[in-house]
């Protein structure tokens, strides 16, 4: 019997808790817990959009989240101004945002026929620029009361492992109950016999960008909130991180196949993995060459058991 391909992230996440904690001789194993649940949402969150874009097919990624996530979040807390009971107002700002930067990017992939990456990497310059814009260089800090939301829990639970799960749950539900998600699945499988049995493929892929661009807002939102305020370089880790928990968590590179609980245990992997190389006081860049290694071989892995079948 063949094994779920989320099973194996979820694995592999319970694996590098385990020897981050031996590591550690078994102290602070909660507090690494809570950690990998509060850092991991924000991974799942992003990677959870970055997951709806990758399943339309080969050439669709999304390269403008951290720009995206900057702007956000940037916006939203010059929108609060450090006053309390403003928090629903900063989540209008930010997602509004999120939805504006979406248009843009659909429209600069359909209208001038850019290639997916291209549009979305020059839209982030754009975007990194109006947020260096707006912000001047001050770091904006978010009201008290929703510093601590974002740093409280429930039950035991962070917080935002609650909105990540709650996100995935809606994820889960969309692709797997809704005809737009079969729609998405179809379009990623081969866009041309989709196309002519009827489904509207540029308004799935409008929606899918629009998706994306939102969530990268909400996380962008969250994480100034979690961190004490929004930095210029807040999001930058997240653009291979929301990469590589799609493709950890077990969703094709090549489109028409998705796996939310892969994604959610992938994010919990990368973190710990993390976690276990600072333990040996690893550096920054062995961080992202172990990321592009574990990329690279799953990519690999998955090609190999396609050819087999």
């Amino acid at each position: 019997m063949t094994m779920k391909p989320w099973v194996w992230a979820w694995t592999a996440a319970a694996l590098a808790f385990a020897a981050t904690v031996l590591l550690t001789s078994g102290r602070g194993a909660g507090e690494l817990a809570y950690a990998a649940l509060s850092f991991g949402a924000f991974a799942a969150i992003v990677g959870l959009g970055q997951m709806l874009v990758i399943t339309l097919g080969p050439g669709n990624v999304d390269l403008s989240i951290p720009a995206c996530m900057t702007l956000a979040g940037t916006l939203a807390l010059k929108a609060m101004g450090t006053t309390d009971g403003t928090a629903f107002l900063g989540l209008a700002v930010a997602l509004a945002t999120g939805l504006a930067m979406g248009c843009a990017n659909f429209v600069l992939i359909w209208l001038l026929r850019l290639p997916p990456i291209i549009a979305t990497l020059a839209a982030s310059l754009i975007y990194q620029s109006l947020a260096i814009w707006s912000n001047r260089g001050l770091r904006i800090k978010p009201p008290e009361g929703l510093a601590d939301f974002s740093t409280g829990r429930f039950i035991g639970v962070p917080n935002l492992a609650w909105i990540a799960l709650g996100l995935a749950i809606l994820v889960w539900l969309l692709l797997e109950r809704t005809i737009w998600g079969r729609w998405l699945l179809a379009s990623g499988q081969n866009a041309r016999a989709a196309r002519l049995a009827g489904i509207p493929v540029q308004a799935v892929r409008a929606a899918t960008y629009l998706s994306v661009a939102v969530f990268a807002a909400l996380a962008g939102y969250l994480l100034a909130s979690f961190s004490g305020g929004a930095a210029l370089n807040m999001g930058a880790e997240y653009l291979l991180m929301s990469i590589a928990v799609v493709v950890i968590g077990g969703s094709s590179i090549a489109g028409g196949n998705s796996n939310v609980p892969g994604v959610i245990g992938a994010a919990l992997f990368m973190f710990l993995v993390v976690s276990m190389l600072n333990s040996y006081g690893a550096g920054a860049g062995i961080k992202s060459v172990l990321t592009g290694t574990i990329i690279i071989a799953i990519v690999i892995a998955a090609s190999t058991r396609r050819s087999r079948q």
